[in-house]
């Protein structure tokens, strides 16, 4: 058999979403096919430090595992040296060697540009920014050639199962882009616009997608004058609405106001999740949610519907209770159906979207008018999540679809690979 694809899963995050990735990322490892693929953990905590645990032999049997605790990491908790685990590199050998053993990372393989960085002691170290590798300062040198040995072990493909904040918008997809690091999912533009719902929603405007009547603010703006933005809601919106921060997933800092008493604590409790807080008008209608999966050429799941167990699909329903349904594929008509999967295709070339994407639709129950909700560009892999299911209704298996993503986030790379960056010479006129 030849050498296994070396993937790098990247989960936790500093975000309101920590717990849901770490379920995720429990999830997809339990799927991996461990004869094909070698899987190296990093983990990013609460407080936004870097962890870079051993490749795993197999699936986990808890997410305590995941965090990394009891030995189980080589973290970099110091001031500073976060983000030591993925540019080890970027500390010169010398620096590595007197703070001990165990320090983890991803370097790159070398090749298309570098950059400079400066060390602690104000030392210029080169970045090299082509690929990834893993790096281990201060082990023993083992009898494959390298591993766990010190030496640089090659990271084929990164998989930042992140949500929310800080990973799934844009952020460390940016990081991945700088570094020229295949990553599966979106790049930084569709997910950073997947992330903020006020700029989805001006884009699908501009797209001509169907979408429910909303209004939104910044904190500065309410403090200025809440009582313009009440008057707007109450006019275009009515009760009852729903109040979101602008940049969250997962449902949460959500809430349902029946009335003006309900909206001002709404209002405050988005905030503490966001500057920026949309408020959208209540719709009666099934929930239908469609999984997209491709680059340049997307196709579209079967439909499914969502039967919250609450008054709306918040974050107890979707996690905690248990007791919401998900009717797969979803009892609608052909054709609606059809068009619902039209319109979510449409949504994710819109934001130029990449790998995969789920998109939540609204299917007025009065006359079966179909609105656009949002797009998610990396929704959920656990037990209870739509994505998987609905692949697997599709036709597509848990672990072929792994195998799909990974293929997608090489394809894209390799794609890249393509582009020029400066005139090469003798081309210049």
């Amino acid at each position: 058999m030849g050498r296994k694809i070396r993937v790098g899963l990247i989960y936790g995050g500093k975000s309101g979403e920590h717990e849901v990735s770490l379920q995720t990322a429990k999830a997809v490892i339990g799927e991996f096919d461990f004869d094909k693929y070698e899987v190296v953990p990093f983990y990013i905590t609460k407080q936004g430090e870097w962890k870079c645990g051993k490749a795993l032999p197999g699936p986990v049997q808890s997410v305590r595992e995941l965090q990394l605790v009891d030995g189980g990491g080589d973290g970099a908790p110091e001031a500073g040296l976060r983000l030591t685990p993925v540019f080890g590199n970027m500390i010169p050998p010398s620096v590595r060697s007197s703070r001990g053993g165990g320090q983890a990372g991803i370097r790159s393989k070398g090749g298309r540009r570098g950059a400079t960085g400066t060390d602690a002691d104000g030392g210029k170290v080169r970045i090299r920014s082509l690929g990834a590798e893993v790096v281990r300062s201060g082990g023993r040198e083992a009898e494959d050639g390298g591993r766990d040995s010190g030496h640089a072990e090659p990271l084929d493909v990164v998989f930042p199962l992140l949500h929310g904040t800080y990973g799934e918008d844009g952020t460390v997809q940016g990081l991945l882009e700088m570094a020229n690091i295949p990553y599966v999912g979106a790049g930084v533009l569709a997910s950073a616009v997947g992330m903020d719902k006020v700029m989805m929603k001006k884009l699908f405007a501009q797209e001509g997608l169907p979408q429910c009547v909303y209004r939104w603010f910044t904190r500065s703006q309410w403090e200025k004058d809440s009582a313009y933005f009440i008057m707007e809601i109450e006019i275009a919106l009515g009760y009852p609405c729903f109040v979101k921060p602008a940049n969250l997933g997962s449902s949460v800092g959500i809430t349902k106001a029946h009335n003006r008493d309900e909206l001002l604590r709404a209002v405050d409790v988005a905030f503490q999740y966001d500057r920026k807080v949309i408020v959208e008008e209540f719709v009666d209608a099934r929930e239908i949610e469609v999984s997209v999966l491709g680059n340049d050429d997307p196709r579209a799941s079967v439909p499914g519907e969502i039967v919250s167990s609450n008054e709306f699909y918040d974050y107890r329903a979707k996690y905690v209770d248990g007791k919401s349904s998900m009717l797969i594929p979803a009892p609608i008509p052909e054709e609606k159906a059809e068009e619902i999967r039209g319109l979510a295709l449409r949504a994710f070339r819109a934001i130029d979207g990449s790998g995969l994407s789920r998109v939540d639709f609204f299917l007025r129950k009065s006359d079966n008018a179909v609105f656009i909700n949002e797009i998610n560009t990396m929704p959920g892999f656990t037990p209870f999540s739509m994505y998987p299911l609905l692949w697997k209704e599709s036709g597509m298996s848990y672990r072929e679809l792994l195998d799909e993503l990974i293929r997608l986030a090489l394809e894209r790379y390799n794609e890249k690979q393509k582009l020029r960056y400066g005139l090469e010479d003798g081309t210049q006129s």
